[in-house]
């Protein structure tokens, strides 16, 4: 019995040693097998062997990084209140200004024709990538391979990866200048390989359309999305608020969207206590996780920088920023 145990005590210790092993070649098998099929769709959509074979000749295995980065986002492991005191700095609006007067020839183009104000163009661009110091130096293709064959949102980034395989077989961009963030969003401005396919626009007049390199075309590209998101330019995109006490909370969120003159009769100020606009504009109210928090009405503006990113905290952010420009030092 003796030698019973010890044989299932020494098969067990080769289970432990070899389990990971094994569970590696299937994950690279597995990950083979999808890489394959992936092929076979981008061939289908035209991609060229040419540009799947330097794309993705070396990739044998997801990055866990990658997927260790995507568990961990500020916009959902953030508190409102931290995620705009982190981005709305001194020296972010400093910049932010100084950015305003450098390229103030440009804006003055960008914003005539596509109708954005140049203070929110400026202020995504310094949430996004501190105006571009931040842009993100890794390789788009690895990064979004590894999202496609996640299964946490595989199917959208791997509509992703194959715009972002188009977009090189079209030669806009060489595969060792397509770096970006972990999520494969590129240049300054951070744009994901569809919103380039659909937005970006060749600015500068050179024949490319060069999001990372050229600070006119990121500039009007950005301009250009937001236009197309429904953006105002005789609006604002929303404002910090006071709010009465008591106050029914359950009129918080975007699904209800009232009158400013109803938000002044249930007591909503302005945060310097003054009256709201006398505008005949619809409004939704938003609130800090905090009950004493900060507490803002917003406006389509606010609704047009959540179809950039999907998030109350980055659309709260953007707009603290660009009004930051304004005020007096």
């Amino acid at each position: 019995m003796k030698e019973i145990g010890q044989l299932f005590l020494l098969l067990g210790c080769l289970f432990l040693l070899f389990s990971p092993i094994v569970m590696a070649q299937e994950v690279t098998e597995d990950f083979s097998a999808w890489l394959e099929l992936l092929r076979e769709d981008a061939r289908s959509a035209g991609i060229s062997e040419k540009t799947l074979d330097a794309a993705l000749a070396d990739l044998v295995a997801p990055e866990p990084r990658v997927i260790e980065l995507d568990q961990k986002q500020p916009e959902k492991t953030e508190a409102l209140e931290d995620y705009v005191a982190a981005r709305v700095s001194q020296e972010r609006i400093a910049e932010g200004r100084l950015m305003l007067r450098r390229y103030r020839t440009w804006l003055d183009r960008v914003e005539q024709q596509y109708r954005v104000q140049r203070r929110f163009l400026v202020a995504l661009w310094g949430i996004e990538s501190t105006y571009g110091r931040h842009a993100g130096t890794r390789p788009v293709i690895p990064s979004l391979v590894t999202l496609a064959y996640n299964t946490r949102r595989g199917d959208y980034f791997r509509r992703e990866l194959l715009e972002a395989l188009q977009i090189l077989d079209a030669g806009h961009v060489s595969l060792a200048r397509m770096q970006g963030s972990w999520a494969g969003a590129m240049g300054p401005f951070q744009f994901m390989p569809s919103s380039y396919s659909h937005y970006a626009v060749d600015a500068d007049g050179d024949g490319r359309i060069n999001i990372w390199g050229s600070v006119p075309d990121a500039l009007a590209s950005a301009a250009n999305y937001l236009a197309k998101a429904g953006w105002h330019n005789d609006q604002t995109w929303g404002r910090p608020v006071t709010l009465p006490q008591p106050f029914d909370r359950q009129l918080a969120g975007l699904d209800t969207r009232l009158p400013l003159s109803r938000w002044q009769a249930l007591g909503v100020r302005r945060s310097n206590g003054a009256a709201l606009p006398r505008r005949n504009l619809q409004a939704s109210l938003i609130l800090a996780d905090d009950p004493q928090g900060a507490a803002y009405l917003v406006y389509d503006n606010f609704r047009a920088l959540r179809r950039w990113n999907r998030s109350n905290s980055f659309a709260v952010a953007v707009g603290t920023l660009a009004d930051s420009y304004q005020q007096r030092r």
